[in-house]
């Protein structure tokens, strides 16, 4: 099987300016959660590498991460679809730890624990960070125009 490797916020759910502090507060993007199903019926391992700096700026507890990531995991089911793993950074920028995207230590983490390859593995996300962990670590990177990827966009064109 290959690996699908995807940020959560602004890829797989609705993006916010104030963080997701609860399971109320997640909302999935429209047919999100049906493309990760036709990507597990096409055979994709799919896991979410997500930076959840809202952890260290005491916004929410790791309990509170795991309700919100259960409430993904329980709408993903009732379209059939599956995530294998989540991996997330609980650091804020300031701590300058290696798992926190743009560097690729959730990556790394994800290859060793799963035991497999990141070589040309797709990775989407909607930030440049996103697109730079994944080259990186040797990931295929995808940007997507949801969350914040049209900015994203603006941001990499060449300037004046």
């Amino acid at each position: 099987m290959r690996i699908l490797i995807l940020d959560r916020d602004g890829v797989i759910n609705e993006e916010s300016d104030g963080f997701i502090k609860s399971p109320d507060e997640w909302i999935p993007i429209p047919r999100s959660l049906e493309a990760i199903a036709r990507a597990n019926a096409a055979g994709y391992r799919v896991v979410v590498l997500s930076n959840q700096s809202a952890i260290a700026r005491g916004i929410i507890d790791v309990r509170t991460l795991h309700l919100i990531n259960q409430k993904m995991i329980q709408r993903l089911t009732e379209v059939g679809g599956r995530i294998e793993a989540i991996f997330f950074c609980p650091h804020a920028a300031v701590q300058n730890c290696l798992c926190r995207k743009p560097q690729p230590g959730l990556f790394t983490d994800l290859a060793a624990r799963l035991h497999v390859s990141l070589k040309n593995a797709p990775a989407v996300g909607d930030r440049l960070r996103d697109l730079e962990a994944a080259r990186a670590a040797g990931a295929r990177p995808i940007l997507v125009k949801t969350g914040r990827g049209q900015a994203a966009v603006v941001d990499a064109l060449p300037g004046p």
